[in-house]
């Protein structure tokens, strides 16, 4: 083996990071992120800067054992794991199918289904050390094996939807659209190497993202619901847009319990009541629910008013309204025209859009979908909101007559800022038309609408939502955009685990994102949860996951 692929105790960027964080140059919660993925313990890490890590105890916390949740959730019809695009889907699942690691709110990377990993100094060499113990449902022990099968299942770059492939693009040989040979290799039952061809510093952030449910190599991805898995709930009721129940296995020994305590409760149920907060808020008033998936809009004031607990985080959410370069309207490409992006960011002023779609509830964004909490932002020189250029713009190529049709779905915040979108570009003189779909329509083709708006989940690294959905030809790339010059910048960022090097290439990144008019990106969310007061550990979680055997209620 090389020298570089020799471990220390603490890896050599971790040391850096804490001495950032130490100087005030990285926030407690990016310090985390960072060190926690190089594989340093929670504990390790706090160690480093000096602190104590949160104890974890498995008493449940007073919980009582036993009970059952009810949850204000949209249900939506499973799919393949590796083509989920919306968090529902993971949660729906996430009980029975478990994760290689876990992503927290306090910015670390929990171990599950791997024990432990370690990354050589330039992040070409990652060991995966899987937990022993692990049984599957058909009483299989978890093996090296397993996790092989996985990676090679979301390197399959020409599966339709598959969003993992974005995350694992180093891995992946573009000439076959699978995985490189030579870079999974199984040392022996509970040991896995990855040898990268290229840096790639976001790997084990990746492993945590919805998408990435591990599953048997027996998996049906016509049957998911039925899934071996090695989780402690069972997915036992599945009524898309109607309710969803997942009950504790009987008989099954979670490795987990041993480990972080758990699971505390027998059921859980969700409850689809729409898109409209009204219903959810009748349904708090008439005791039907316990909790609601998230609180947005004016309800999160009213719910404030209730006898409920309110949960907040800062996060990297936020909604893009964007043109699709590659939709057709009327046998021609609109959106292909760089003036005409241009001209439409141009006219929108994201400082409204914050006040009147999401309450001020957040912070302005930039158009380049990187913000102050990614350690690799770079503040760019603020952008000039100017409708009689916008219009010029859009004269000089040609659309001044053309009408745009943007479409949302029929929720509270994310059709009330596109709404507040359409009526900026109306006064620039552009020709809007609002279309507002429900969401059992909207759901199924949100990445080929000519002009939409669409919610992302945060990511800890921007330069892993750029991999995602700005990178060419990713299955998440709604924008329909491809620039040979960024793929280039984002290999380059990805492989720099420096936040500070790194931050210079995101520089041009950014700029690069906001030039080319690629999307309307107007805010960053602070997200919320109402609960009632008999629910335990279920706060909002800054990625919107469901993490079940936190889960319990008091008497």
């Amino acid at each position: 083996m090389s020298d570089k692929s020799k471990w220390r105790v603490h890896h050599p960027a971790a040391e850096m990071y804490a001495r950032e964080h130490k100087q005030g140059q990285l926030s407690r919660r990016e310090f985390l992120a960072r060190a926690t993925s190089l594989g340093i313990g929670a504990t390790a890490a706090y160690g480093l800067i000096g602190l104590h890590a949160p104890a974890v105890r498995a008493d449940g916390h007073g919980k009582m054992k036993g009970g059952t949740i009810r949850v204000q959730m949209s249900v939506r019809e499973l799919k393949d794991t590796r083509t989920y695009d919306w968090s529902e889907l993971g949660n729906e699942t996430r009980g029975n199918l478990e994760y290689l690691v876990e992503y927290n709110n306090d910015g670390s990377f929990r171990p599950m289904l791997l024990d432990s990993w370690q990354i050589n100094d330039d992040a070409t060499v990652y060991t995966l050390n899987v937990r022993k113990g692990v049984k599957w449902d058909n009483g299989d022990p978890l093996t090296a094996q397993h996790i092989a099968f996985n990676i090679e299942r979301w390197c399959e770059k020409d599966a339709e939807g598959n969003s993992m492939a974005g995350r694992m693009g180093t891995l992946i040989d573009e000439s076959t659209q699978r995985v490189k040979a030579g870079v999974i290799k199984v040392m022996d039952d509970y040991t896995l190497m990855l040898e990268l061809p290229d840096p790639d510093i976001s790997l084990i952030a990746g492993f945590s993202d919805y998408p990435a449910a591990i599953v048997h190599p027996s998996y049906n991805p016509s049957d998911t619901m039925n899934a071996i898995g090695t989780g402690p709930y069972k997915l036992v009721q599945l009524d898309v847009g109607v309710k969803a129940v997942l009950e504790r296995k009987p008989n099954h020994d979670w490795w987990g319990t041993a480990v972080y305590g758990g699971p505390h409760l027998d059921r859980i149920e969700y409850i689809d009541y729409g898109t409209e907060p009204s219903g959810w808020l009748a349904a708090f008033e008439s005791e039907e629910i316990d909790m609601v998936h998230e609180s947005v809009g004016e309800f999160i004031d009213v719910f404030d008013g209730l006898d409920l607990k309110k949960s907040e985080i800062v996060t990297m959410g936020t909604i893009v309204i964007r043109p699709n370069q590659l939709a057709e309207v009327e046998g021609r490409r609109p959106y292909a025209d760089k003036r005409v992006r241009q001209a439409l960011q141009m006219a929108v002023d994201n400082s409204v859009l914050l006040e009147l779609g999401y309450g001020n509830r957040g912070s302005v964004a930039e158009n380049h979908h990187i913000g102050p909490i990614h350690p690799e932002y770079a503040p760019l020189p603020k952008q000039v909101v100017d409708k009689k250029k916008a219009m010029e713009l859009m004269q000089e190529a040609g659309m001044a007559g053309f009408e745009h049709e943007i479409m949302s779905i029929d929720d509270d915040w994310r059709r009330n800022t596109t709404d507040a979108a359409a009526a900026q570009l109306r006064e620039a003189g552009f020709k809007v038309k609002r279309t507002v779909l429900p969401g059992s329509t909207f759901w199924n083709d949100w990445t080929k609408y000519p002009f939409s708006s669409t919610n992302w989940n945060g990511r800890p690294l921007g330069v892993q939502i750029w991999a995602l959905a700005y990178r060419s030809g990713e299955a998440w790339n709604e924008f329909g955009w491809s620039n040979a010059e960024f793929d280039s910048l984002l290999k380059d960022a990805l492989s720099i685990a420096d936040a500070d090097k790194r931050r210079e290439i995101a520089a041009k990144g950014e700029a690069l994102i906001q030039d080319e008019g690629v999307t309307i990106q107007p805010y960053w969310r602070s997200l919320y949860r109402h609960t009632t007061d008999k629910v335990v550990d279920a706060p909002m979680h800054v990625s919107f996951e469901h993490h079940h055997y936190k889960w319990g209620v008091t008497s």
